[in-house]
């Protein structure tokens, strides 16, 4: 779709040779897009890009491969408020996600502001010029340029890219068939006939054992502990109804909020009565198992629903693998590979003629960019984040991450739309640098994610903090987020306005002063 009334990415300011963009948006996913589509939409007048690392837009949904890749939120929450979800299927597969992703930026001429194979490796903001310097690569062939901009916004997500986490297994070396990463799908592996070894316990296994046990001779899942699992409906019944009787577009509203307050009260009732929570759940999955099924075996974890994120399965689709024999669970740990399969710690051997590591991801905070305020570096753990949005002493920097208590985009669409309203409340009062100032007093802190996951664990030294209370707090309440980030006057005690001079840098960055993490 043509919008040759609007600047594209090549309108932009160029001063010595180096273009120039009000706001740079890193990352081409479903926050990258969202970003884009507020900015064009709120302040037509602000000129932006979006540099995308890979060859393509469509983040997560793009580059993920592996057999039955889909999401684990529903579309009407995961999915952008102003672009109604119009798949019958709520909870949707991998390629329809990225076609409603794609057809996203064509309709709002994102896809002419997308430069793929431009990885932005460093940026250095001059309070003296109130801008940031960006170094980029370009992937494909190497090349290094510059860019500047006023803002820089981070919508990379929060996990590597490039590599997927596997621990470290005795005798990896000594099996004979293939051990795969599903990060790293090969497209010519054909399961059809095999005994496949899923090693993990989490959503991406999850979703591989139902979608290979259909063509494979065998799928055998090896966790080392259970997870919470429950199934939900692929077709939501009473949305069904309602794009029924409404039609599709004036369905959605009433659909998305209805998920939204669905979703929070499981939330709430799993956290307020976590006993209740795992009778219930217990009873949900002996009914969708066999008769006898050693339940709490395989399906009791030792932590409470919503410690870690609850895995859901399309209409059972595991649990219907399990009772067609098609699928098993085995609940130990590996001590070594074999030529046939693995070693179990308790002495079985599980033979395989492939084995799948779903055993997690690796996070990169945002991007893995290289940040510098006036010379100086910015180390991540050092910083607080404030309004879930920016990272305290670093100007005009604001990084886009979602709920893990709900779907991501809720999230994400409430801060796009503050960061919004800020640039447009900075234009009204002649400001050029925004600054989030802890102030002098003590903080105490604790992680960034209040999360059990593995992932989040690994890293939680590379990330920032988070402070007790507001603005200082990652508020995983969508309610409460509508409150704070769309209702709330931008204007915070805590954040410094400033119009930059030459010559006249602001002071430098620093972290929250006698910061102290809080116990856990």
């Amino acid at each position: 779709m043509a919008h040759p009334e609007e600047p594209g990415p090549g309108d932009t300011e160029h001063a010595g040779g180096v273009e120039h963009v009000d706001v740079l948006i890193v990352g081409a996913g479903i926050s990258g897009i969202g970003a884009a589509h507020y900015l064009r939409t709120r302040l037509p007048g602000k000129s932006h890009v979006v540099l995308e690392a890979r060859g393509a837009i469509g983040g997560t949904w793009d580059l993920f491969r592996y057999p039955g890749v889909r999401s684990d939120s529903d579309l009407y929450t995961l999915g952008y408020e102003f672009k109604p979800w119009t798949s019958e299927k709520s909870i949707a597969d991998a390629a329809t996600i990225l076609d409603y992703l794609r057809e996203t930026a064509v309709e709002n001429g994102i896809d002419r502001r997308v430069r793929t194979h431009h990885r932005v490796l460093a940026a250095s903001w001059s309070s003296a010029d109130a801008r940031w310097l960006v170094e980029v690569e370009r992937s494909d062939t190497g090349q290094r340029l510059r860019m500047t901009c006023g803002w820089l916004f981070c919508a990379s997500g929060y996990y590597d890219y490039e590599e997927g986490f596997t621990p470290r297994f005795e005798g990896r070396e000594r099996f004979r068939g293939p051990v795969i990463h599903p990060q790293h799908w090969p497209g010519d592996f054909d399961h059809a006939g095999k005994r496949v070894l899923v090693i993990g316990s989490g959503a991406t296994a999850m979703t591989l054992v139902p979608a290979l046990a259909g063509a494979a001779a065998h799928v055998t899942m090896l966790q080392r502990s259970p997870t919470y699992v429950m199934p939900v409906p692929t077709v939501d019944p009473v949305g069904a109804l309602l794009r029924k009787v409404l039609g599709v577009h004036r369905a959605y509203p009433l659909i998305r909020r209805k998920n939204i307050a669905q979703q929070r009260a499981i939330w709430l009732f799993c956290r307020r009565f976590p006993g209740a929570a795992r009778r219930l759940i217990r009873r949900v999955n002996a009914k969708q198992l066999p008769e006898g099924y050693p339940v709490d075996e395989h399906f009791r974890p030792t932590y409470d629903p919503w410690d870690q994120r609850l895995c859901a399965v399309p209409d059972g689709d595991l649990f219907r693998a399990i009772r067609g024999g098609r699928a098993s669970v085995v609940t130990d740990h590996v001590e070594t590979f074999t030529e046939r399969g693995v070693r179990l710690v308790s002495g079985r051997e599980l033979e395989a003629d492939a084995v799948v590591t779903a055993t997690g991801l690796k996070l990169l905070p945002m991007g893995g960019i290289a940040l510098t305020v006036d010379g100086r570096p910015v180390t991540l753990s050092d910083t607080v984040a404030f309004r879930g949005m920016m990272l305290s002493g670093v100007p005009n920097f604001s990084f886009a991450i979602g709920y893990t208590n709900a779907s991501w985009t809720l999230k994400v669409g409430l801060l796009c739309e503050h960061f919004c309203r800020l640039l447009a409340h900075m234009d009204a009062h002649g400001h050029d640098t925004c600054r989030p100032d802890p102030g002098d007093g003590p903080m105490t802190t604790r992680p960034l994610l209040d999360f059990g996951a593995g992932y989040v664990r690994r890293s939680l030294d590379r990330l920032p903090r988070q402070g007790e209370r507001y603005p200082w707090l990652m508020s995983m309440s969508y309610h409460g987020d509508v409150g704070l980030l769309r209702d709330r006057p931008v204007e915070d005690e805590h954040l410094r306005f400033s119009r930059g001079r030459p010559g006249t840098p602001a002071p430098p960055p620093r972290s929250a002063p006698g910061t102290r993490s809080a116990p856990r």
